[in-house]
């Protein structure tokens, strides 16, 4: 039994995702490009939304593209081990942890300035006297 063939804006719809950006994943090759149907609109199938769905899903994780596509790679092989999965995984967990602790330093300086702000005139003001103030890098 086939199922009928599904149009972007379908596809769009089920996988809450916006059309261009379904087009962008089809340029990159993350996304198969559909057959098209006799009046040349894109014509895609359950695999497709399949597919989408996992790619969300990978980028809600913060998974970059590259790292998404070496996983679909991987999710097409099966009978594979999932050591690689695993690999993957675990260095974009020390990526995310990596900006856990910039962000948290982050938050601890705007925290001391803004408790360090007097109220009074700009000329005094410690906030724009910081963003101003240059770092040696």
């Amino acid at each position: 039994m086939t199922t009928a063939p599904i149009m972007i804006g379908q596809l769009a719809r089920a996988t809450a995702t916006k059309v261009t950006t379904i087009r962008f994943y089809e340029t990159i090759g993350l996304l198969p490009a559909p057959p098209r149907t006799g009046s040349g609109r894109r014509a895609y199938g359950s695999g497709d939304v399949q597919r989408l769905h996992f790619i969300r899903n990978g980028r809600r994780l913060g998974f970059l593209i590259e790292e998404i596509r070496s996983l679909i790679d991987l999710a097409e092989s099966p009978g594979r081990e999932c050591g690689e999965a695993t690999a993957i995984a675990a260095r974009h967990l020390e990526d995310v942890e990596s900006r856990l602790a910039q962000l948290a330093s982050l938050r601890d300086e705007l925290a001391a300035l803004t408790r360090s702000c007097t109220n009074k005139q700009i000329a005094d003001c410690r906030i724009i006297q910081a963003i101003t103030a240059t770092q040696a890098t």
